[in-house]
């Protein structure tokens, strides 16, 4: 996205969301989008969000848009998120906290700070 600011309070909020069923629509291959609200534009003018996610304890943001920059994704993009998607579901927790310990993975936490 460009410079929109995607804080760490609107994705928990969607990772609640989601797990409680709420996802806007499954694309397959662990990968499902959800609309997210940005300040002051609610989720009408605010960003879709593709999530890699095994619908359990597993949630990771791979790749968000506004609405007003593009309409959705090609297939070769999908594919290559499923992809994306597939490789870091069937990694360990250790392996997780590698890559945070790296950089290569931000992780957001359920800390109640803003």
């Amino acid at each position: 996205m460009r410079k929109t600011e995607l804080s760490d309070a609107a994705l928990r909020k969607a990772v609640e969301e989601m797990s409680n069923g709420l996802i806007n629509a499954d694309l397959g291959g662990g990968v499902v989008k959800k609309r997210v609200a940005l300040a002051g534009r609610g989720k009408r003018g605010g960003a879709r969000t593709l999530v890699a996610t095994n619908k359990g304890s597993r949630w990771f943001f791979l790749f968000g848009f506004e609405k007003n920059e593009r309409d959705d994704i090609s297939d070769e993009e999908l594919q290559a998120l499923q992809d994306y998607a597939a490789d870091w579901l069937k990694r360990s927790a250790t392996q997780l906290d590698e890559a945070v310990t790296d950089g290569a993975l931000l992780e957001i936490t359920h800390d109640h700070q803003n």
